[in-house]
C-alpha cells in the first residue's frame, strides 16, 4: 500500500467503476467489498483512515445488549452475526472478552441474566459461550475492584474486543491487496456532473498539493459525520441526513481496575451502558450520549462527560479515581440517522440508511463498527444497480483480512499486524536499533513506525501515535514526549528535513494535548 503509486494511477485510469469518499469503517468496507467483485475502485480520505469515529469506539464487536432491551431485535441478531464474522476473519484484530454485570439486589441478577440468555440464543451457532449467574465471592474473584457493599453476586457473558484503528488499516490493506486504490490526505471539493448525474469528483492531494478531476460510474458518500457536507454538493438545498452524537471515554490505567474480566454497568442515569473494558494494558471507561450541533474532526469533552462516566465508574469500584488519575479522553462524533422529534440521541437508531438522489450520488449513513461489512454490503448492491454494474455477489463473508493467519492471537506481541509481523521483527534482526522502543512506557518499536511509514500509509506524527500504535488514546503525555523521537525516523525514511520535524512535533502537542483530561473544558 503505497500512496505515491496511487496518486499516480488517478491519471492512468480514465473512468473508475466506483469512487468511495471516505475512509472510515463504512468506506473502507465498500472498497473491499467493490473490490472483491472485481471493481475498478478508488477511496478517497481528506484526512488519516479512521481518523474520525472510527477509531474513537469503546473497542467493542458487540450485538448490543441495550439494543436488545429497546426492542430492536433485528438489529441484535445482525450485529451478532457480523460479530461471528468478523471474529473469525481477523483473530489477530480480534477477541472474545468476559463481560460482568454486578448485581446488588437479588432480582436485578436474575432479571439480566434472562436478558443474556436471550442474546446469546439469537448469536445461534455463532455463540461465544453461555451466559452464568455467579455469586459474590466468585464475582469478587474475578473483578476484586467492584464495590462490595451490598453486593449479592452478578452475571458473565461474553462478547469480542478489537482495535479499531488497526483494523481500519488493515481493511485498507485488504482492499489494496484486492486491487482497489485507497488513498488518505485526499480531500474532495465539489461533485462532476453529466446530464444531471454524478459521474464523478474535483480532489485535492494534499501532500502534493495538487487539483484532480477523477471520473467514475458511480460515487458512494460514506463519510460519516460529514455526509451532509457531500449531499450539500449534490444539492444544496438537500435535507440534513445525520444528527451527529457524542460519545466520549476516558482512560485509566489497570492498577485502578485489575483483573482480565470488563465492566458492565447496566443503567446510567440517561438510560444509556457503561463500559469499563481492559484494553492495550489500560482501561477504556465510556461512553456518554451528547447530542451535538456542532460538528468537528477533533471533538472535545464536555466536562460534564467527563464527571459522569468518573462517578458512575466510582459508584460501581472501590476505586475512587478523580481527573489526575486520567491518562487520556477522547470523544467520537456517531453518524446518526435523522429523524424528527426525537429529542433523546440515546434512543436513536443504530441501524443504517442508505440514500439515492436523483443524481444518483449514494449516500450512507449510520450503523456501527460490528456491522460494517453489511453495510458495505448493502451499499455496493444499490452502487451496483445504479451504475448498471455486472450482477455480481457479495463474498465478503468469509474473507480473511489482511494479516491473517492461523495461530495469532489479539493481544500478543505485534500481533496487530498479524502475518506482517514476521518481516517486522526481521528488520529488528537486520538492524538492532530498530529493537529499540519510540517510549520507555510502551512497547511500540521504530521498526513499526518504519513499516508503518513504507507499508501502511502513515504521513503524519498524528498517524502514528494515534492509529498505527495507540498510545496517544491510551495515554497522551507519553505521546506527546514520544513525537520529537517519532518525527525524526518518518524524516529520516521520507528524507524530510529539521522544518518538517518541527513543524510536526509542534502540530502534534497542539493536538495531543487536548487529549489530556485538564485540557477538556468544552
Amino acid at each position: 500500500m503505497e500512496r505515491k503509486k496511487g496518486i499516480d494511477k488517478l491519471e492512468e485510469e480514465t473512468i473508475w467503476d466506483i469512487i468511495v469518499i471516505g475512509g472510515g469503517a463504512t468506506g473502507l468496507g465498500i472498497a473491499v467489498d467493490a473490490a472483491q467483485r472485481g471493481f475498478k475502485v478508488l477511496l478517497l480520505e481528506k484526512n488519516d483512515f479512521a481518523k474520525g469515529t472510527s477509531s474513537r469506539s469503546t473497542k467493542l464487536v458487540h450485538g448490543g445488549v441495550r439494543y436488545l432491551a429497546q426492542g430492536n431485535i433485528k438489529l441484535v441478531v445482525e450485529a451478532l452475526r457480523e460479530r461471528g464474522f468478523l471474529l473469525a476473519n481477523a483473530p489477530h484484530l480480534t477477541r472474545v472478552q468476559e463481560f460482568i454485570i454486578p448485581s446488588y439486589a437479588y432480582f436485578s441478577k436474575w432479571y439480566y441474566g434472562i436478558g443474556l440468555y436471550l442474546y446469546d440464543f439469537l448469536s445461534r451457532k455463532l455463540s461465544l459461550g453461555r451466559p452464568r449467574i455467579i455469586g459474590k465471592k466468585s464475582l469478587l474473584k474475578a473483578m476484586p475492584s467492584v464495590n462490595k457493599k451490598g453486593l449479592k453476586g452478578g452475571v458473565v457473558y461474553t462478547d469480542g474486543q478489537f482495535d479499531d484503528a488497526r483494523l481500519a488499516i488493515a481493511l485498507a490493506m485488504t482492499a489494496s491487496d484486492l486491487g482497489a486504490t485507497v488513498l488518505n490526505y485526499c480531500s474532495v471539493t465539489g461533485l462532476i456532473k453529466k446530464n444531471g448525474f454524478v459521474c464523478g469528483v474535483q480532489m485535492q492531494d494534499e501532500i502534493g498539493e495538487r487539483a484532480l478531476e477523477v471520473r467514475a460510474k458511480v460515487v458512494i458518500n460514506a463519510t460519516g459525520v460529514f455526509v451532509d457536507t457531500i449531499l450539500d454538493m449534490d444539492d444544496a438545498a438537500s435535507p440534513a441526513a445525520v444528527m451527529p452524537s457524542q460519545g466520549v471515554h476516558v482512560v485509566i490505567s489497570k492498577k485502578y481496575f485489575p483483573g482480565t474480566a470488563a465492566l458492565m454497568i447496566p443503567k446510567t442515569r440517561d438510560g444509556r451502558v457503561l463500559f469499563a473494558v481492559p484494553w492495550h494494558d489500560a482501561v477504556v471507561i465510556g461512553t456518554t450520549d451528547t447530542p451535538l450541533n456542532i460538528i468537528s474532526e477533533e471533538p472535545v469533552a464536555l466536562d460534564e462527560e467527563i464527571s459522569f462516566i468518573i462517578s458512575h465508574f466510582n459508584e460501581y469500584t472501590d476505586a475512587n479515581i478523580t481527573r489526575e488519575d486520567v491518562l487520556s479522553v477522547f470523544a467520537g462524533l456517531r453518524p446518526l440517522v435523522k429523524t424528527s422529534n426525537l429529542g433523546n440521541t440515546a434512543l436513536a437508531s443504530r441501524d443504517h440508511t442508505i440514500l439515492v438522489s436523483k443524481t444518483n450520488l449514494i449516500t450512507i449513513t449510520g450503523g456501527k463498527w460490528t456491522t460494517y461489512r453489511k453495510m458495505a454490503k448493502d451499499a455496493v448492491n444499490n452502487a451496483a444497480f445504479v451504475a448498471k454494474l455486472p450482477i455480481i455477489k457479495c463474498r465478503t463473508r468469509r474473507l480473511r483480512l489482511h494479516g491473517f493467519a492461523e495461530g495469532i492471537q489479539y493481544g500478543t506481541s505485534l500481533s496487530v499486524y498479524g502475518s506482517d509481523a514476521t518481516q517486522i521483527r526481521k528488520m529488528m534482526i537486520d538492524q538492532p536499533e530498530l529493537a529499540e522502543q519510540i517510549h520507555p512506557n510502551h512497547p511500540y518499536t521504530k521498526a513499526e513506525v518504519v513499516w508503518s511509514v513504507e507499508h501502511e500509509m502513515a504521513m503524519q506524527v498524528e498517524d502514528i501515535l494515534a492509529r498505527r500504535s495507540r498510545i496517544l488514546f491510551t495515554d497522551a503525555r507519553a505521546a506527546i514526549e514520544a513525537a520529537p523521537r517519532v518525527a525524526e525516523i518518518m524524516a529520516g525514511v521520507n528524507g524530510e528535513g529539521v522544518e518538517w520535524i518541527a513543524e510536526q512535533v509542534t502540530s502534534f502537542r497542539e493536538l495531543a494535548t487536548a487529549y489530556l483530561p485538564q485540557a477538556q473544558t468544552g
